[in-house]
């Protein structure tokens, strides 16, 4: 197991903005979080990372530096430093080489399609390269557990799937437990192999569902029969948890 929560319960100002939400995780594993807005999605997404702390129940996590990384809805770059210079940020925190950092930075971003924007400043970059330059920063340290916040929710529907295939491909070659924070029931099929189903807040979890087909996903699999009745399972027990 890579990381878990467990039976876990998060207050704001005396209100319960999640759980009891248990969730574990193992290894190599793709895990897509859906739910309506203000469920708790992200401060689970937070309690894996080790950002927040739980009121009530206990967090297990990839606790080492450099095991988890977060790529949020806002690629969050240093607007001042190239792309280059965003993606060695962890690696010369944790203490590296800059000569060292400099070279897995630019193997990060060439892993991410970015070989031509070593130089390129945040405000140089279209969305999705600045998302892909986000997720290179995330990948550059190898780690076992990678959390994504809505991390497309901002792009147009082609770049968003072709950043869902990127992920899919890195996730096959680095083999990460990958936790996915999605609005998109089809996102979350395609890019998970399980689907977890949250209430309205606090949320819970309103149920699991198997998505199934080949890993990683083919060409066309969005148009399978399978995939199509996968989305509707997802979309029936989602109308549920918020009518509940």
């Amino acid at each position: 197991m890579i990381a878990a929560l467990d039976q876990v319960e998060v207050d704001y100002a005396g209100r319960r903005a999640l759980g009891p939400f248990s969730l574990a995780l193992a290894a190599g594993e793709s895990v897509a979080l859906v739910g309506p807005s203000g469920c708790g999605k992200s401060t689970a997404l937070r309690l894996l990372a080790g950002l927040e702390s739980p009121t009530r129940g206990n967090v297990t996590r990839a606790a080492g530096r450099g095991e988890t990384s977060v790529v949020f809805q806002a690629p969050t770059l240093m607007p001042w430093a190239s792309a280059e210079a965003n993606v060695a940020l962890p690696l010369e925190l944790a203490g590296m080489a800059r000569a060292e950092t400099r070279l897995r930075a630019r193997v990060a971003l060439d892993r991410v399609g970015l070989s031509h924007a070593y130089a390129l400043k945040p405000a140089q970059l279209s969305g999705g390269m600045a998302m892909r330059a986000s997720l290179a920063r995330a990948l550059v340290t190898s780690p076992r557990l990678l959390l994504m916040d809505e991390p497309f929710a901002a792009l147009d529907e082609i770049t968003r799937r072709r950043l869902a295939d990127d992920v899919l491909a890195l996730h096959a070659e680095t083999n990460p437990a990958l936790v996915f924070v999605t609005h998109s029931v089809e996102e979350a099929v395609y890019m998970a192999r399980r689907v977890v189903v949250m209430s309205a807040g606090p949320g819970r979890s309103a149920g699991e569902i198997a998505a199934p087909g080949p890993w990683p996903r083919p060409p066309h699999f969005r148009a399978t029969p399978a995939f199509r009745e996968a989305v509707e399972e997802v979309s029936t027990r989602l109308d549920q948890a918020m009518a509940a």
